[in-house]
């Protein structure tokens, strides 16, 4: 099943208004925000970087799952604050096509 931008965010918050109780306050959201990321930035630094798993550090952690649960909680303070992410993500686009247009073609770090 295929899911947009929007019903991702109207999804989440139906979530949490029936199994949550009630968001998390902004700050704690951007604090677990924070601890998702560093998760994901873990696996593909032992991963795919130079870094090895530790003893007893799981090695089958799920990248995916790290991932979505960053986007949960990006979700979370887009609802919180406001944030249509469909909107700012078409805005995005935008901003990155007139700014970088020819930029990234004419760098020869990336040819």
């Amino acid at each position: 099943m295929e899911i947009t931008i929007r019903q991702a965010q109207e999804r989440v918050d139906a979530w949490i208004r029936e199994y949550g109780v009630r968001y998390f306050s902004e700050l704690t959201n951007m604090a677990i925000l924070t601890e998702e990321t560093g998760e994901v930035a873990r696996i593909i630094a032992r991963r795919y970087g130079d870094q090895s798993f530790r003893g007893g550090e799981e090695t089958g952690s799920s990248l995916a799952g790290e991932m979505a649960d960053v986007l949960w909680v990006l979700i979370c303070l887009a609802n919180q604050t406001g944030v249509d992410l469909t909107e700012a993500l078409e805005e995005s686009f935008r901003k990155k096509t007139e700014r970088d247009r020819d930029r990234h073609r004419n760098n020869p770090k990336l040819l």
